[in-house]
């Protein structure tokens, strides 16, 4: 993705390559933070992560220098806005998206009163249709007739910017989400129909970010630490699943783990396996001080063993993604690649946690889709805290 486009089209982009999970390990001395969101002040583009993911920003996001710091900046003053936003217009809140070109920060309101609120607090109003609530409504409907890849359709989710529910399929299988629209009984109106020649996949049996072994049968990515051990995909193993770091010095067990459904999943760790503030990156270790939710269209930095550092955008939330495994609600959509490996690992909005990698299309040749279950779910249903330095 180029500096100055404001984003890919949703998962038919995203989808089109072979998916990846990611991981990132914490190193480093810590303190502890509440788990649901950030109390931290949020980082600036001069905070002691900006260098280690301008960097990469440059690289993927093909931006000079000055263009990364500048984009950090704004993009921290649009998380910090689109929080405040979304608390303030209550119902009346129909999403945000980030214009990477013009660095505004997009709220669509589903109430035109509301519109003056959103200009008066510094963003660009723009009035919808439906908005996210009935978004989310509409894909819980399509949702509740039970298909999957079996049916030739690939996922679906909200997209703000679009203002519309869109349903992927596979290549040919058009009429069979046309069907589903009409069993569902939503609007048509709100659904685009979008193709895509690859099926998503899970990468649970392979390293990302810094690894850890599952029952000595496969890997995966350490995810955010924790007060008490980390989070990761919850693809990665069952409840009661033995763990162990890379080298065998650190063990724990899968505690909580819910999949399909959700990808999410919480591993206690035992004595001799610390958790840490930090994330590895290319560049050296990332500092992890909350979880603020950055809005769509913000850039995103994610590690993994396989596949290393690398940064994208935030295309969509909320998305519905049917793998052969089972079908997995809530996550969000990213244009970063990834390669088998990388499941469970940390995904990043400057200093705040964002998610856990779930899977996706695509590799790091070509590039592709990655879709990331939220951590901030993750915190809630297991009641675990992150760590943060």
């Amino acid at each position: 993705m180029k500096g100055q486009e404001l984003r890919k089209s949703p998962l038919i982009t995203a989808l089109g390559g072979s998916a990846v999970a990611l991981g990132l390990l914490g190193l480093g001395t810590a303190t502890l933070a509440t788990g649901g969101g950030s109390e931290v002040e949020t980082a600036s583009a001069d905070s002691p992560n900006a260098s280690t993911q301008m960097e990469a920003m440059q690289r993927d996001l093909d931006l000079t220098a000055e263009e990364a710091k500048e984009r950090m900046k704004q993009e921290d003053r649009a998380r910090d806005l689109d929080n405040e936003l979304r608390s303030q217009l209550g119902e009346a809140f129909g999403g945000s998206v980030f214009d990477s070109g013009s660095n505004e920060l997009t709220v669509s309101v589903t109430d035109k009163d509301a519109a003056e609120e959103v200009r008066e607090a510094g963003a660009e109003p723009r009035v919808v249709t439906y908005g996210q609530d009935r978004l989310e409504s509409i894909a819980d409907r399509i949702g509740s007739q039970d298909v999957g890849l079996d049916d030739g359709i690939a996922g679906y989710g909200p997209d703000i910017d679009r203002d519309a529910v869109v349903i992927t399929v596979l290549e040919g299988e058009k009429a069979s989400a046309q069907q589903l629209v009409a069993d569902a009984g939503v609007d048509s109106e709100a659904v685009e129909i979008e193709q895509t020649s690859q099926e998503p996949r899970l990468y649970a049996d392979i390293v990302g970010g810094e690894p850890y072994q599952i029952d000595g049968t496969g890997r995966c990515s350490i995810g955010f630490p924790t007060t008490n051990g980390f989070v990761t995909a919850g693809h990665c193993g069952e409840e009661g699943t033995p763990v162990s770091s890379q080298d065998g010095s650190g063990s724990g067990t899968v505690t909580g783990s819910s999949f399909p459904g959700n990808d999410m999943g919480v591993v206690e760790a035992d004595s001799g396996w610390e958790p840490t503030s930090t994330v590895t990156s290319d560049e050296g270790p990332v500092t992890v001080a909350g979880s603020e939710e950055a809005p769509e269209g913000a850039s995103i930095c994610r590690s993994g063993s396989t596949t290393g550092w690398h940064c994208g955008t935030v295309e969509s939330k909320g998305q519905t993604v049917e793998y052969p495994q089972g079908t997995v609600e809530g996550l969000t959509q990213t244009d970063v690649c990834a390669e088998p490996g990388d499941s469970g690992g940390s995904w990043l909005a400057d200093d705040q946690a964002q998610g856990v990698t779930s899977g996706g299309s695509g590799d790091c040749t070509t590039g592709g889709t990655t879709f990331f279950q939220p951590v901030n779910p993750i915190l809630d249903e297991y009641g675990v805290e992150l760590m943060t330095g």
